[in-house]
């Protein structure tokens, strides 16, 4: 009987032993590959890596991340779910509230905006028709931009090759399409990726304090790079019909405006600056965020890579104090979770609590 519980403690011992292994392993392959990347660059132990160098490898850490946690069980137990096989999740609005939506319709009326989202031929099934068939619809106009037309779907295709490289000039030349072909149908212009979501309620509210005149555009504010500033491309960002007019009837020099290259985002930034379109703060009264590069998550968490802390204007909040109540906009966001953020946003309700600035009818911070 000794025998047999000193050799069954042994076992454990070493099957538990295995297992830490592993699992320490897994954690440091996980959680290291950034920092090592990056403090590779430059010598002298400087990181001396690009603003698109960070966020490609964050970008792909998170996609990795991301792609492990969704999990479905079919009846065969948990297993991970390949972003093909999320299904859309019909919401039938009508059948659900009988929201006093008034000054949100109003809003809509009043503010137009088009909605032109940056996608690929093997994006469309697999991201843009989950972007189509939630956030997206409450645009006023929507365009999607790729690199290849698809009628079906549709899209517009550009000729541009895909690819980060490519990535300015398919910006540049998504602009020049919907100038040309919408340019009196939206009084402001947006371009998100097919990975962002927004929250177009309110963008109308925060827009309804500036004039589509003004030549200015807002977005998540970076402090580097541009002298005033920019705003990152996966959060998002709008431009005024001003700011759009002097990018089409200017921007076209080269000497102005960069017409291709990689870090789209920073080269609209510059180019924005070189036309005297300022850069515009959207935080609210409490100076939180409106447009974020990260999903919820990752701000409420403040679990942010390194280069975020150098870039980020606002200080690179955490928690509550990095979301607004109104916030417009949210990045990194898979197929699956725009539908959550649909039915947290619009259906999910606590029972007897009312905001106190809809009941009030006033504008909230």
């Amino acid at each position: 009987m000794a025998y047999g519980t000193s050799y069954t403690l042994r076992g454990n011992f070493w099957c538990g032993l295995a297992i830490g292994v592993v699992l320490a392993f897994l954690t440091v392959n996980i959680k290291c590959p950034q920092t090592s990347l990056t403090k590779s660059r430059g010598g002298k132990g400087k990181v001396q890596n690009t603003a698109a160098d960070s966020i490609r490898m964050d970008r792909g850490f998170l996609e990795k991340a991301k792609a492990l946690s969704l999990k479905i069980d079919d009846g065969h137990g948990p297993r991970h779910q390949n972003i093909d096989e999320v299904k859309q999740i019909k919401f039938e609005d009508s059948n659900f509230h009988k929201d006093n939506d008034t000054v949100a319709r109003n809003l809509q009326k009043n503010i137009r905006i088009l909605c032109w989202v940056m996608t690929s031929p093997q994006n469309l099934n697999v991201k843009a028709v989950h972007v189509k068939r939630t956030w997206a619809k409450r645009c006023t106009i929507l365009v999607f931009i790729s690199s290849a037309t698809n009628t079906s779907f549709p899209t517009v295709g550009l000729n541009v090759s895909e690819g980060r490289e490519h990535l300015t000039a398919k910006t540049m030349q998504a602009f020049k399409y919907v100038f040309d072909k919408h340019f009196n149908d939206a009084d402001w212009f947006v371009k998100a990726d097919d990975d962002t979501y927004m929250i177009l309620e309110n963008l109308r509210y925060f827009l309804q304090s500036y004039s589509r005149d003004d030549p200015v555009y807002f977005g998540h504010h970076f402090k580097t790079i541009v002298k005033q500033g920019y705003h990152s491309g996966g959060a998002g960002y709008v431009l005024s019909k001003e700011a759009l007019r002097r990018l089409i009837e200017k921007g076209h020099d080269p000497k102005v405006c960069r017409q291709d290259g990689a870090g789209e985002d920073a080269e609209i930034g510059k180019c924005m600056e070189n036309l005297g379109v300022r850069t515009g703060n959207s935080t609210d009264a409490l100076g939180r965020s409106r447009f974020h590069c990260f999903d919820p998550e990752t701000h409420l968490s403040g679990i942010y890579p390194d280069w975020y802390f150098n870039y980020d204007a606002n200080g690179a909040r955490k928690g509550t104090d990095s979301i607004s109540d109104y916030a417009i906009s949210f990045h990194y966001v898979p197929p699956q979770k725009m539908y959550l953020l649909e039915f947290y946003i619009y259906h999910l309700r606590p029972y007897g609590v009312e905001s106190r600035h809809q009941h009030l009818n006033v504008p909230g911070p």
